[in-house]
């Protein structure tokens, strides 16, 4: 599990895939997610701006990954 550090109190689900240079655009992030290709917290997640917060879990191809709060 990767984890990707944050410095604000949560982060959009497409925000993340793009800060975490996991799709290349906001499109792809877009494409992505409606999809059905990301999982948070186990759930496959359709919307776009669902809050990610610390300990919240994403899996995307196969990877998991975790936010928290930057130092």
């Amino acid at each position: 599990m990767k984890t990707i550090f944050i410095k604000t109190e949560y982060i959009k689900l497409q925000d993340l895939l793009k800060f975490a240079n996991l799709v290349e655009s906001g499109g792809a992030a877009k494409e992505c997610i409606q999809a059905g290709a990301v999982a948070v917290n186990g759930e496959v997640c359709s919307m776009r701006g669902k809050k990610i917060r610390p300990g919240d879990d994403i899996c995307f191809q196969m990877q998991h990954y975790t936010v928290a709060y930057e130092n």
